[in-house]
């Protein structure tokens, strides 16, 4: 059986072979085609699959997650810093004076006024001191006859009371010091009205802030600008000499000090520190604060017009002094502080507040002098100064700093010369000044030659001419009678001197010359 299967196979395989060979023969022969050997494609270059960079993973962006809004607690409120007792304008302690009708009714010649404290009416001896009675007196007095005195006013005062005049003699105000705080402060005399009243309360009314600040009227009389504390500074009021009534005048936060009016009333000049301080209020931001800084000692002088309200600053020159009124355009100030110990030097300038020019007095070859207790003529063209430096001289100039005459033999101390002009220019008295009155009356005309060359007694201090220059009145000491002071009048070229209080006791003071 296995024999058989065997060659069966054999058969099959032998016909298989004869078919296949069958069909190739009928082929043309075939170009040989290459067979697809299996050529070995190069295995595909390991492309890198992306590989799993670990990115990192974004920044949580924090969502408005719920955190709790903390709402702050209301900010307390920052403690505010109280202002200080402001001044209070009153029109109180008012009291009816019977004056005379020759006073009431205006005075129509000038007067000479003057301030006696400690009076006593019984003398037993002219030269026996009086005891102390603490009556002040102001009296106005006639020139032309002596001892013709017209009690105006009389206060019980421990102190020589502090006495300004309206220019035509129709009001005047005084500071009384007191230890009774309803006593105390500053009071206006209404002449024509006979009334007398407090307008501004206060031990020391002229002292508000650390600066002493004195009133000053107007022309006419009818008003008194004054300087008053109000909230954390000071500012400028006017007080009504009739009714007492009150205006406010200025409205910054800096100190305002120092009102001088115009001799025809368009202007009021004064200091203001508000380029330095614009602040005192230390609850503003970069504000000056009176707890650690002291109050100012000059600033800027100021002219507030009064019809339009409107205040403009004069120059760029810093003043430590009030300002004073040559003309109705001219006014005078000086520079340079005299606290300055490195720096003392003091200068004097001039104002023309029609032109706006401002100009500084500057002798050629003094550029390292000081000019003390100047006094201008009435036209503003010349003016008398110490000339203080290595030596201390008195000079004549004009106001370009020409020199017109010097003369080194008045030696007054540093401060210690008072000057006046008479109203036409023609006559110049140089006294001394603060009780050093080393000179009888001196007087010389506008070109400095001398008229009169007195020697004491009288010494001649703060010599005022009249408003009519006929007369000259000054302080004056007798070294002869316990060196007592009085009051003399002269003429205008300093002749024939005659006391007028020479049989009242106590202290004596000229306050000036009001009417005419």
């Amino acid at each position: 059986m296995r024999q058989a299967v065997k060659a069966l196979l054999r058969g099959l395989r032998f016909a298989f072979a004869l078919l296949w060979l069958g069909a190739c023969s009928g082929l043309s022969q075939p170009t040989a085609t290459p067979t697809a050997t299996a050529t070995s494609t190069p295995s595909p270059s390991h492309t890198p699959t992306a590989t799993f960079t670990p990115t990192a993973p974004p920044t949580l962006t924090p969502t408005a997650t719920l955190t709790p809004t903390i709402t702050p607690p209301p900010p307390s409120a920052t403690p505010t810093i109280a202002p200080p007792p402001s001044a209070r304008l009153v029109f109180d302690n008012w009291e009816l004076l019977d004056l005379p009708e020759r006073i009431r009714g205006g005075i129509s010649s000038p007067l000479v006024a003057f301030v006696s404290a400690n009076q006593q009416q019984s003398i037993g001896n002219i030269a026996t001191a009086q005891p102390f009675t603490g009556l002040q007196t102001v009296y106005f007095a006639s020139p032309a006859r002596a001892f013709s005195r017209i009690p105006v006013l009389e206060v019980e005062s421990a102190q020589l009371l502090d006495v300004f005049l309206a220019p035509q003699g129709n009001a005047l105000a005084f500071a009384l010091t007191d230890e009774n705080p309803s006593r105390a402060g500053l009071y206006i005399l209404n002449l024509g009205l006979g009334l007398v009243a407090r307008a501004l309360p206060g031990e020391a009314p002229l002292l508000q802030r650390g600066i002493y600040s004195e009133p000053s009227f107007s022309p006419d009389g009818g008003q008194m600008a004054l300087t008053a504390a109000a909230g954390f500074d000071l500012e400028l009021f006017l007080v009504n000499t009739r009714d007492g009534s009150s205006t406010r005048l200025s409205h910054s936060e800096a100190h305002e000090f120092w009102p001088s009016w115009s001799p025809d009333g368009r202007f009021i000049a004064f200091v203001s520190d508000r380029a330095d301080c614009p602040s005192w209020d230390p609850n503003q931001p970069d504000a000056c604060d009176a707890r650690s800084q002291p109050p100012p000692n000059g600033g800027h002088i100021y002219l507030h017009e009064l019809d339009s309200g409107e205040a403009s600053r004069l120059s760029e020159v810093k003043t430590h002094e009030a300002p004073t009124w040559i003309s109705e355009s001219l006014l005078a100030f000086s520079s340079g502080d005299p606290t300055n110990l490195l720096n003392p030097q003091r200068r004097i300038w001039q104002a023309n507040i029609d032109s706006g020019e401002v100009r500084e007095l500057r002798s050629p070859g003094d550029s390292a002098v000081s000019y003390l207790s100047e006094a201008w003529s009435p036209s503003g063209i010349r003016v008398l100064a110490q000339v203080a430096g290595a030596g201390n001289r008195v000079a004549l100039l004009l106001a370009d700093g020409t020199l017109v005459a010097e003369d080194s033999s008045l030696a007054f101390p540093r401060y210690g010369m008072a000057a006046d002009w008479s109203p036409n220019g023609g006559r110049l008295a140089i006294g001394g000044s603060g009780g050093n009155c080393p000179y009888g009356a001196r007087v010389k005309n506008g070109a400095f030659e001398s008229i009169a060359n007195g020697s004491p007694p009288p010494t001649m201090c703060e010599p005022k001419y009249s408003p009519d220059g006929e007369y000259l009145a000054f302080n004056g000491v007798n070294p002869r009678v316990d060196g007592r002071n009085d009051i003399y009048i002269a003429s205008a070229n300093g002749f024939g001197a005659t006391s007028l209080t020479s049989d009242l006791r106590g202290q004596v003071k000229l306050i000036g010359w009001v009417g005419g």
